[in-house]
């Protein structure tokens, strides 16, 4: 057992992933958050925190008094918030890994404020969906310490490399390969559904396999289909700091406000309880089916014969 306190600021999927991942190789686990004090939602985090042996603690401010390492994992909104309130309270010479998506003008204030405060601020950009990784998910890091702490990272058995020694190239790197993934999922959903609505979902697809002969559009479409309904608000906001990477650039974000406002409208459904009863394992058509179900008013499409 190694001898650093890590500390995470955020305990829902990666949270708990990174917390059950780390927890080996660690001192002391511990996480705040903000459903920890709402006494609606608290049940469950605190729950699951008790049982993997988490501390939970009482605010940011307890989590940060007794870490050597913070590990910020929250919503792309709440990055630079996270960050603001972290400095306030980080012990000097704490790592502040960031591992938010968030576009470089947001990374580089997050790093000003956490340097500020006594911290050594570490970026990073995850390039790959956590759950089926874990800790092992690709990671581009970023920043000053990014050299000096990558051989603990390895350690760790975290597939880190170090994209740079300046905050931003990571996640510029990270930002822009999201347009293209989050860009895919909006597509497939867009697509998808209304191909099944005209019922020519089978030919459509048999087209998209002579395209692309290397993709099992059905299964893909089924993955995606079930994380955006699952975690399409978390994607919308992810696709909001993207467009904020594009136009960082200098570029109007055209693609990258329309995939916010796709996984946006599949997080309205998700939350209004479209989805409630179909198993996340389920093939893409049983989520086209309750979207076309919702829309309003008696005119649908014609399907084919």
């Amino acid at each position: 057992m190694g001898s650093w306190r890590i500390g995470l600021i955020g305990y829902g999927e990666v949270g708990r992933i990174f917390s059950a991942g780390l927890q080996p190789r660690a001192a002391w686990i511990g996480a705040w958050d903000q459903k920890f004090s709402d006494p609606v939602q608290c049940d469950e985090p605190l729950a699951h925190a008790a049982a993997q042996g988490v501390e939970a603690c009482e605010g940011l401010a307890a989590l940060c008094g007794q870490s050597t390492l913070l590990i910020s994992a929250v919503t792309a909104s709440s990055t630079l918030a996270v960050a603001q309130d972290a400095a306030r309270h980080i012990r000097p010479g704490t790592v502040f890994l960031d591992i938010n998506s968030a576009s470089p003008g947001t990374k580089q204030q997050a790093a000003a404020l956490i340097e500020r405060g006594g911290g050594r601020y570490l970026e990073a950009g995850v390039m790959t969906s956590v759950p089926p990784h874990g800790i092992r998910a690709p990671m581009l890091l970023g920043g000053p310490h990014a050299l000096g702490l990558l051989p603990v990272l390895q350690a760790w058995g975290m597939s880190a490399h170090v994209a740079s020694e300046r905050v931003g190239v990571a996640s510029a790197t990270k930002m822009c390969r999201s347009v293209m993934i989050k860009g895919l999922e909006a597509l497939v959903l867009e697509s998808y559904t209304a191909a099944r609505a005209y019922g020519v979902e089978d030919t459509m697809l048999a087209t998209l396999a002579e395209t692309f002969p290397g993709i099992d559009w059905q299964a893909q479409g089924s993955y995606f289909f079930s994380r955006v309904a699952q975690h399409g608000q978390r994607r919308a906001e992810e696709m909001r700091e993207a467009a904020n990477t594009v136009r960082e650039a200098g570029f109007h974000p055209v693609m990258a406000e329309a995939i916010a406002a796709r996984h946006e409208a599949m997080a309205a459904q998700a939350h209004a309880g479209q989805f409630n009863g179909v198993p996340a394992e389920s093939p893409w058509q049983a989520y086209a089916d309750r979207l076309i179900a919702a829309i309003p008013g008696p005119e649908q499409p014609h399907a084919a014969d």
